[in-house]
């Protein structure tokens, strides 16, 4: 343990965090020495009083804001939800604490128990709730005893807990109980004596996967998010312990401190992945994109401890907030479109019947605090981007779903506050390559696209404790096309994945059969043989890889941006359970992935989809998915397009198009599709109802019913692989489809070996080289896999381009531009130009960029 603490102290020295928690002053034995050593302690007895002060103004809010009307509904709800939890102890029968609450098997519903202890606590030290609730003693005392009667016979045998689900016994049980610990901690110490002892020690036993009852940051159940929660729970059980727990809060902070640390995959710090990296990615399990629900909890949770610290001097805060702000500006405002948080970081949480508009709700909350705590011109387009997100959502943002009611006030009065104008964080026209998480994003006025990509790096899904079940191609290149003015809600979301075929999604190409989900498979919700060589348990590392998020198995996957252009590019595979299926158990199912070699090329007006190599080596049908859209059965809904040979064409139905365009009549969105190269089209217009509990166990059997849109280019069983190539469109109008018949876009190159388009009007090549060797396209030679977008100037304007290695291994890239010899203007550092036989070398040392682009502007 001791290297490790020196490894992480080493670490944190280096990235300058160290500094954000004071070093403890050592004392001597003279009497000065004995004079500052008291003078310390008594500083430290007031920073934990405030600590504990600050944790319950968080939750509970303070007389000030409680007094404002806008707190109103927020308090109200506190005491509502106190209220019921209170008749469920008084309905409660023999052998009971809550009525209907049964314990001892499932520990959820111990989960359920301490959070309802914790929501009638919070009521008692929220201020404005009843005289019968707020500051009742024998309400606290009713807790406090419910406390220790969960203690004595569901918690406090340690032989007997750690049943189920890790999480609940390391975090979220301890999460409640520190709460509700801190808001009762006088109450409990006159009613209980000992109790916040018993507990605390109880806590530290709990944490299975630590070392000695505390963190361990070599495990991988203690990174990212996890440890974030871990550690704050550790901070506030040491303000609970006095001066014994004076060590505990400044090791808990030491250890939080590694989740401010931007990842470098290639010096990892204890093997962890999971975390922020320097294009904005967030990763936890280690392979699983997912700035939309673990990256949420860890933004709410240090920002929460950033409050609970504040004037404590147990840490210097404000020097950790422009990390934090650096999070919300390139890791979450890129996948937030007005209001709604898009798809592809949310790993299983897609199933939930949480909406995207109640994610950045969460969101919202943090950022309005983390205004409060900055300063000058970061506060500034904080709170200016709050404004923005409230106008531009689809959905009213409801303030009494915040977790503190002085965030509550906050949003009012940045709401209210003239003087603040809305402003998003994102410039109008935005091409984000998240390459370290596989995820791309493409933003314009009217129009937000983003792509979930996989390969051996990231997961081509999670699924995990009953939640997505049928996952199985949401990372082999699904698309969401999110339309401005749009509530959202009637095209993605839990209603979308219900409906939409899981071998449909939009942008999928998909063996046809028919695959069975883990409960259907296995008879329980994770593959159970703990006996096997691999020990498949609920939570090994077996069941990680195979079951809950494989990656896949192809090291292509990344893509370049140029100014606001992107180009994104994928080798399709299996996953690595199919590749290792002769190692896994006879029983254990693994499905074969089909094939295909993608591009996608992201324009102002276009979305250009370039495929190759599609198929199946088994001789499978396979399907491509250009789009899938839903809405509500009554939407007006047409179905127009132009066959290749001119004649008119009204849908649904099979015919060989031109283009085709989709208008919801009813909402005002339309999507256009240009048909470069492939098959006929296959376009379906169905009612789909079914339950969502088809996508989540847990899911109320509550049935959808949707419309539903296919967009398919069908591959028949045992044909060749195909070349596909196709455009999106957004908000497009039928002159503007009828325009692309000689229009600005062309298709300069479409095979397994490289994949280029050319856009006229742009003045714009951009090109994926898949395999070694050269590539000859459009007055450019690549050397390899690479992406590259090149942009010529108008009217004597340098040409720009821009370059990237999708597979991340290469150290070097090569692009010759023929023609005349050009010069460097300027060039992103590790970019090299000289002239060459026929033209200009650009040489960029992609050593280590892991997908990075590298820009440069050349002229003659």
């Amino acid at each position: 343990m001791e290297i490790t603490r020196r490894r992480l102290l080493s670490a944190l020295s280096a990235t300058g965090l160290l500094a954000v928690v004071p070093v403890v002053p050592l004392f001597t034995a003279d009497p000065a020495g004995r004079a500052g050593a008291a003078a310390f302690a008594a500083a430290s007895a007031e920073g934990r009083a405030r600590l504990l002060a600050n944790t319950v103004a968080v939750f509970a809010g303070t007389t000030e804001s409680n007094s404002r009307p806008e707190a109103a509904a927020k308090v109200a709800a506190v005491e509502k939800t106190a209220r019921a939890g209170l008749k469920a102890m008084d309905d409660a029968r023999e052998g009971e604490l809550f009525a209907g609450l049964v314990l001892g098997t499932d520990e959820a519903n111990l989960n359920t128990a301490y959070r309802r202890l914790y929501e009638i606590a919070l009521a008692t030290r929220t201020p404005g709730t009843a005289p019968d609730l707020y500051g009742a003693t024998a309400v606290q005392r009713r807790v406090v005893d419910g406390l220790a009667w969960l203690h004595e016979r569901y918690y406090g045998d340690q032989a007997k807990g750690y049943y189920g689900n890790w999480f609940h016994w390391e975090i979220g049980i301890s999460q409640h109980i520190s709460k509700t610990l801190v808001l009762l901690a006088e109450e409990t110490a006159a009613h209980r004596p000992g109790l916040i002892a018993t507990y605390v020690a109880s806590m530290d036993a709990y944490l299975r996967n630590g070392t000695g009852g505390d963190v361990n940051l070599d495990s991988r159940f203690h990174t990212g998010a996890n440890l974030a929660d871990i550690t704050t729970n550790r901070i506030l059980q040491g303000a609970l312990l006095g001066e014994p727990g004076e060590a505990r809060i400044r090791k808990a902070l030491t250890d939080q401190l590694t989740v401010f640390a931007t990842i470098d995959p290639y010096h990892l710090d204890h093997q962890v992945t999971d975390g922020h990296y320097a294009d904005g990615s967030f990763i936890q399990h280690a392979s699983v994109a997912y700035t939309g629900s673990y990256g949420k909890g860890l933004l709410t949770r240090v920002v929460e401890t950033l409050k609970i610290l504040d004037g404590t001097g147990f840490a210097h805060g404000e020097q950790l907030v422009p990390t934090v702000s650096g999070w919300v500006k390139n890791g979450f405002a890129p996948l937030i479109f007005e209001g709604w948080m898009m798809e592809i970081v949310k790993g299983r949480a897609v199933s939930r019947t949480d909406s995207g508009y109640a994610d950045v709700a969460v969101v919202v909350e943090a950022v309005v605090d983390l205004s409060s705590l900055a300063t000058g011109t970061e506060a500034a387009a904080l709170k200016s981007y709050v404004k923005h997100v409230r106008a531009t959502s689809r959905a009213p943002l409801d303030p009494v779903r915040f977790v503190s009611p002085v965030s509550v006030v906050r949003y009012a009065d940045i709401v209210g506050d003239a003087a603040v104008p809305p402003a998003d964080l994102n410039p109008a026209a935005r091409s984000v390559a998240f390459n370290a998480m596989d995820r791309t994003v493409h933003r314009r006025p009217g129009y937000a696209f983003a792509l979930a990509r996989s390969s051996a790096r990231i997961s081509k899904y999670e699924y995990m404790s009953g939640e997505n079940l049928m996952p199985w191609f949401q990372g082999d290149g699904a698309h969401y096309l999110y339309l401005a003015g749009q509530d959202q809600t009637q095209a993605y979301g839990v209603d979308y994945f219900t409906t939409v075929s899981p071998y449909g999604l939009a942008g999928v190409t998909a063996p046809v059969e028919q695959r069975r989900t883990v409960p259907e498979l296995y008879g329980k919700t994770y593959y159970d043989n703990p006996d096997h060589p691999l020990h498949f348990t609920s939570s090994s590392e077996s069941q990680n890889t195979y079951v809950y998020f494989p990656c896949g198995t192809a090291r292509y996957s990344g893509g370049a941006v140029l100014g606001a252009y992107g180009a994104a590019g994928m080798v399709q595979s299996g996953d690595v359970a199919y590749r290792d299926r002769r190692l896994l158990p006879d029983d254990f199912v693994t499905y074969r992935n089909a094939t295909a070699t993608k591009s996608w090329f992201l324009l102002d007006d276009e979305i250009v989809v370039l495929a190759a190599d599609v198929g199946d080596p088994a001789g499978r049908a396979v399907t491509t998915t250009v789009d899938a859209r839903t809405a509500d059965p009554d939407d007006h809904v047409t179905l127009t397009g132009v066959r290749r040979d001119g004649r008119p064409w009204t849908g649904p139905g099979t015919a060989a198009l031109r283009w085709l365009r989709y208008a919801n009549a009813t909402r005002g969105t339309a999507v256009g599709y240009l048909f470069l190269e492939g098959p006929p089209v296959r376009v379906t217009l169905d009612e789909v109802t079914r339950s969502r509990r088809v996508v989540r166990t847990a899911n109320p059997d509550t049935a959808v019913t949707r419309s539903v849109l296919g967009v398919t280019l069908d591959g028949a069983a045992g044909a060749r692989p195909a070349r596909l190539a196709y455009a999106l469109l957004p908000n497009a109008d039928d002159a503007r489809l009828r325009a692309h018949r000689h229009g600005p876009l062309t298709v300069l190159a479409n095979s397994a070996h490289v994949q280029a388009i050319a856009h006229a009007g742009l003045g714009l090549t951009a090109a994926n080289t898949f395999t070694r060797g050269r590539h000859e396209v459009a007055g450019l030679r690549v050397h390899g896999p690479a992406s590259v977008i090149v942009r010529r100037g108008r009217s004597g304007a340098p040409l720009s381009l821009a370059v990237s290695d999708p597979t991340m291994d290469r150290d070097t890239v090569t692009v010759l531009l023929r023609g005349r010899p050009l010069r460097k203007v300027t060039a992103d550092p590790g970019v090299r130009v000289d002239r060459a036989p026929g033209g200009t070398r650009v040489e960029v040392d992609t050593h280590h960029a892991y997908g990075r682009s590298f820009t440069a502007t050349l002229d003659h």
